[in-house]
């Protein structure tokens, strides 16, 4: 137990998509700084927790609450301003605009400046724009268009965009999928550096057990809609139901 009060808390989340079961009374606390994996067997519920925590899908009962604040009900966007930022499994990246171009209108969204490209360039938020490339070690393809790049870049610039919307928290859907096995630790490091950096809780779901082990604080078993075990990563990995039904399918 912990006096520390929540971020982010869920309590008795319920949904069904006809017979599947998603989320079979979820009730989940995410603390500041926290590094919160969610990990399972597909199928299990994971993404929907993400959806539901950011709007793209309503329970049918229970409640989130982001500091106190009720957010069922409330759209992306305003969840989004109130300080929860998304990354995608897929990133969601303007392909023919540059990646400074795609940063700028992150940030010019955030600052209600949104506007042409031509004006974009001149907004004040450019050197920020400028700090965050260099925090996630894209500064050299920052003239480049989004479409040309590798897909570790792509995640790291992904994660970028969210982070130009000033964020309290950060909730992330794999977010080394797609990347060269070579890669995945290099993309992990800077991303969970940078979040650090910024003072940034996240929560990601993830299938790789190594990079649970590595960047988590703390992981939450999925299992046909529920929680079925939670706690600090050398102990759920150890667990011999966890490995019987989720390290080792």
């Amino acid at each position: 137990m912990t006096d520390r009060q929540p971020v982010i808390a869920a309590r008795g989340l319920e949904i069904r998509f006809g017979g599947v079961v998603a989320a079979a009374g979820i009730s989940l606390d995410l603390f500041e700084e926290d590094h919160l994996a969610i990990i399972g067997p597909n199928g299990a519920g994971k993404t929907t927790f993400l959806n539901i925590c950011t709007g793209y899908l309503r329970p049918q009962a229970g409640t989130v609450t982001f500091r106190g604040r009720n957010l069922i009900g409330a759209s992306p966007r305003e969840i989004t301003r109130l300080g929860i930022a998304r990354a995608f499994q897929i990133p969601q990246l303007f392909a023919e605009q540059t990646v400074r171009e795609n940063m700028l209108l992150a940030a010019a969204a955030r600052s209600g400046r949104l506007g042409s490209l031509n004006r974009l360039a001149a907004i004040p938020e450019r050197g920020e724009v400028d700090a965050l490339l260099r925090l996630i070690e894209c500064d050299d393809v920052a003239d480049r268009v989004a479409s040309e790049l590798p897909e570790g870049k792509r995640k790291l610039i992904d994660v970028a965009l969210a982070l130009a919307l000033k964020p309290e928290v950060i909730l992330m859907d794999e977010p080394t999928s797609g990347v060269a096995s070579s890669e995945k630790f290099a993309v992990m490091d800077t991303l969970v550096g940078a979040l650090k950096e910024q003072a940034v809780t996240s929560v990601f779901v993830e299938h790789d057990m190594e990079m649970v082990t590595r960047y988590a604080t703390r992981v939450a078993v999925w299992n046909a809609g529920t929680i079925q075990k939670e706690g600090p990563p050398e102990a759920i990995l150890s667990d011999p139901v966890v490995i019987r039904t989720v390290v080792g399918s």
